[in-house]
């Protein structure tokens, strides 16, 4: 807990003063005021948290988390737990979704393992974060203990720590991989939220009708049993959460902590984020998210964060595709408010706002 709390303790709100001159100079650009959109939100959000108004990204990171959910005995999945490790072979080999988007991104993808249920060769490039070989069924018993639930977060932490010390970082993007982990993190915003299980359950690895109404029973099965505690963010992570969850919220609160933006995947990645934030609302102010997945529970953790998703793909897969599709934009902010011209840089009088 000392490592979580001395983290928190480290995020300082962004630059005001930079946020207000990127704003002024976006204001003076020789184009109509406003015509960018949200292009000119994120340009000014970017630097803030950087204290500069020329904020290039030329380091960016993908950070995939990996973890097994015992909740996978319940039947709430189509494919076998195994697909989990070989998923992060398959990440190391450069042969995933995630892998192909971030390159095209310019990103570097690492793989974390945080409770992957088998054990990874010492060698092999990875994180070695393993809380645990995959959490406890929760439909019958809590996914793991509050200290474990401590851990993961503070191994996300320990993982940004880690890749600081490598090299300077300029934007950190999280994904996921685990299966069932559309169960542990629908069950995450039902027990923030209080709203019914059967809103916010997708269908995760494309279950038909009767297994979804098996998954949502799962769920509801499992919030009366454990009653998870929605002012306590460590409670709902120990009881129905997963490491891997816990280790996307720790990489949210350090990259923050580090003054490092930060953009979320989907359901999962969100999930991740919003117990973060709910540890640390100051770490908001440096999250940004990617995409709005089409699982139902995932509109409601945005809503709760306060944050609106810059695209709108249909995707549903995770790893961190979505954040790598984000990064175009991020990037493009960035040129937005250095590099378009100012009214006075291209002597344009700016009360008629005259064309070139």
């Amino acid at each position: 807990m000392h490592l979580l709390q001395t983290t928190i303790n480290k995020i300082c709100p962004p630059d005001a003063n930079v946020y207000q001159a990127a704003l002024a100079r976006l204001a003076d650009q020789a184009r109509p005021h406003g015509s960018l959109g949200v292009l000119e939100v994120l340009s000014a959000r970017l630097a803030a948290i950087s204290g500069c108004l020329d904020v290039p990204l030329p380091k960016k990171v993908i950070v995939t988390c990996a973890g097994d959910h015992g909740v996978v005995e319940e039947g709430v999945s189509l494919f076998p737990q195994e697909v989990t490790a070989q998923m992060v072979c398959n990440f190391v080999g450069g042969g995933a979704s995630v892998s192909i988007l971030a390159a095209h991104a310019g990103a570097t993808v690492r793989v974390a393992d945080l409770g992957v249920n088998v054990d990874f060769d010492a060698d092999l490039p990875i994180f070695h974060k393993k809380i645990g070989k995959g959490t406890a069924n929760f439909a019958r018993q809590p996914a793991m203990s509050r200290a474990e639930a401590i851990r993961s977060v503070e191994a996300g932490i320990e993982i940004v720590n880690q890749l600081v010390a490598e090299g300077p970082i300029d934007l950190l993007g999280t994904g996921d991989m685990g299966i069932g982990n559309t169960t542990a993190s629908s069950a995450v915003i039902a027990a923030f939220s209080g709203r019914e299980v059967r809103e916010l359950t997708g269908r995760g690895t494309g279950i038909d009708d009767a297994m979804l109404a098996h998954k949502v029973a799962v769920i509801e099965r499992a919030l009366a049993l454990h009653r998870p505690d929605p002012d306590d963010p460590l409670d709902i992570l120990a009881k129905v959460g997963g490491f891997e969850i816990g280790g996307l919220a720790g990489l949210v609160i350090g990259a923050a902590a580090h003054g490092i933006p930060v953009v979320c995947d989907g359901l999962i990645s969100t999930a991740g984020a919003l117990i973060g934030c709910e540890l640390a609302p100051m770490a908001k102010a440096y999250l940004f998210a990617s995409h709005n997945s089409v699982e139902s529970g995932h509109q409601y953790m945005l809503d709760r964060l306060g944050i609106v998703p810059l695209l709108d793909l249909q995707f549903r897969l995770g790893e961190g595709t979505g954040a790598a599709m984000a990064m175009h934009l991020l990037d493009a902010a960035t040129r937005v408010l250095a590099e378009i011209k100012t009214f006075a840089e291209v002597g344009i009088d700016n009360a008629h706002e005259q064309a070139c």
